[in-house]
């Protein structure tokens, strides 16, 4: 009997464009996955692959520009630096937007309970829902209310969801690392991207953008030598936290197969550098080929 074929899809920022990648370069190889477990943009990639949209996805992640991600977030200092309706709003209407039960491939995505720190799988109801809630990175998107709980980004219990795919009954599994080459550069010498100046249409800024431009902005020290922006101190704090509990969890509870996309020159805010992500998530597959073949024919 077919072993049925699990997908963990990590988290991770922008650098979780490289699943759109993994998934096509798996798809080649001739390994289509039965069911499919993501956290945080793992959870994003993972609902449009479960609903067939991977197309669209992969198409929209190529042609974004800077300023288009701006345009997606609307800044609210309430809960969170980005309220989410215009990023996660987007996505409803375009990508996901029904119930669990009615996604051609298994899917269920990980969040975080604020209230309690447990480990929340969703599995049930709206899909754009839970792909928010999994999403919601503190401090930066404003947590969700879903079920009567107020939940936040999954990367902070389990940011490589391998346990929830063997919960979905996978009994292979490959999953996906972001995190492994986040410490190769140093973020004092890796500039976030900062808001172009002048960008503003007609050349006259609108309060967002000013707003924008100062949690992007880097400060510079007495000798001149640039600071990371408060953007690039909390998101990268985060994920340095998440990259620890990532190998904690794969330690006790180890993939099959275990792909790691050499992404460490990607700022977690490179959203418009898709095509780079993409591109490293097919050559991690390849790299791993030999492993692939030989845990799906054991």
């Amino acid at each position: 009997m077919k072993p049925k074929l699990g997908l963990a899809l990590g988290s991770g920022s922008a650098r979780g464009w490289a699943h759109i990648g993994v998934i096509r370069a798996l798809a080649e190889a001739g390994y289509v996955p039965d069911v499919v477990a993501g956290c945080s943009i793992g959870a994003f990639v993972g609902a449009a692959y479960a609903d067939g949209d991977l197309d669209q996805l992969e198409q929209w992640v190529g042609g974004l520009a800077w300023k288009e991600v701006l345009g997606l977030l609307d800044v609210s200092f309430s809960g969170g630096l980005i309220k989410g309706e215009k990023l996660f709003g987007f996505f409803q209407r375009y990508f996901v937007d029904k119930d669990f039960a009615n996604l051609p491939v298994p899917f269920s995505c990980v969040a975080t309970d604020l209230a309690t720190g447990r480990e929340i799988w969703l599995r049930e109801g709206s899909v754009a829902s839970a792909v928010r809630a999994s999403s919601a990175l503190p401090g930066l998107f404003q947590p969700v209310v879903r079920d009567e709980r107020l939940l936040v980004d999954g990367g902070l219990v389990n940011p490589v969801p391998v346990s929830l795919c063997r919960a979905m009954g996978a009994d292979i599994v490959i999953a996906v690392d972001l995190g492994s080459d986040r410490m190769s550069g140093s973020l004092r010498h890796k500039p976030d991207q900062a808001v172009p100046a002048g960008d503003a249409a007609d050349g006259d800024e609108p309060g967002w953008a000013t707003r924008l431009r100062k949690v992007f902005s880097r400060p510079r020290q007495g000798n001149g030598e640039l600071l990371p922006s408060m953007v690039g101190v909390l998101s990268t704090s985060i994920h340095i936290m998440q990259m620890r509990i990532a190998r904690s969890r794969l330690a006790g509870e180890p993939a099959d197969v275990l792909l790691t996309p050499r992404l460490g020159h990607l700022a977690l805010m490179d959203y418009h550098r898709g095509s780079e992500a993409i591109a490293e998530g097919r050559a991690a597959v390849i790299r791993m080929l030999p492993a692939i073949e030989h845990a799906l024919s054991s």
